[in-house]
């Protein structure tokens, strides 16, 4: 399926399950998540039970960041990895929390200062499809539960691929396919009756968890998204299934 992810019209992409023009789809995600900033951190301790702080901590392991280096936190949200990576690249590095949604970013901005991150974070509203930095710049890209929501994946991937340092490397964690057939419904019962009432019950929004489920589903799974990081230029590419491959890393090197 080509990136627009419908075969029959390169002007239409999908929302969820949704078919819908192209270039309303940036619209519509920001509206959701405008809508989930408040309440995101506390969703994700609750829809994850918590296990998305050990998926975060191992891309933080697998990233190799040294001090004094430069570090993107793209789709990054409430600032959950870039706090971390601010503390690894110490007073000599940079870390940039960039996200596109500006709800987003306040809520990390806010959660961060209040941690004392301060000094060695930017934070920059941006397009993962067209970057405004400089080519070669960053050692490392992170993207935590970001792809899947961007309008196209290759030009995001190839935007990435631009501003990254020869030597940097990628690092994309997303939700992807189950590996395990009695998993998959488990986690199908789980994100379609479970997911969407929590979303009522907690954030007073059951539309916006109805999407984010049906946007996993839709997102390409682990071998296809690996090709596609090839396609963009990245080299040794590589994956890790999480939890069963409920989450995975996929992991990508410009040489």
């Amino acid at each position: 399926m080509s990136e627009q992810e419908n075969p029959n019209s390169s002007n239409t992409t999908h929302f969820g399950y949704k078919q819908v023009a192209a270039d309303q789809k940036e619209g519509l995600v920001a509206d959701v998540f405008h809508s989930v900033a408040a309440k995101y951190d506390v969703m994700n301790d609750l829809m994850s039970l918590g296990i998305h702080r050990l998926w975060k901590r191992y891309t933080v392991d697998c990233s190799g960041v040294r001090s004094g280096q430069k570090v993107l936190d793209l789709a990054g949200g409430t600032g959950d990895l870039a706090s971390t990576f601010s503390r690894l690249v110490g007073s000599s590095g940079q870390v940039v929390l960039a996200d596109i949604n500006y709800s987003m970013l306040s809520v990390g901005r806010d959660k961060l200062r209040n941690q004392g991150r301060v000094g060695n974070i930017e934070y920059v509203q941006a397009n993962a499809e067209a970057l405004p930095f400089p080519d070669n710049h960053f050692d490392l890209v992170t993207m935590a539960f970001g792809l899947r929501n961007v309008t196209n994946k290759d030009n995001a991937l190839a935007s990435i691929f631009r501003v990254l340092k020869p030597g940097g490397r990628l690092l994309v964690l997303e939700f992807s396919k189950p590996v395990l057939p009695a998993l998959s419904k488990v986690y199908d019962a789980y994100s379609f009756h479970v997911l969407p009432v929590m979303g009522q019950l907690v954030a007073n929004d059951r539309e916006s968890y109805q999407y984010l489920a049906e946007s996993i589903r839709m997102h390409p799974d682990q071998e296809t998204l690996k090709g596609m990081f090839e396609s963009a230029g990245f080299e040794h590419c590589r994956f890790d299934n999480l939890t069963g491959g409920i989450v995975a890393l996929h992991c990508g090197y410009k040489f």
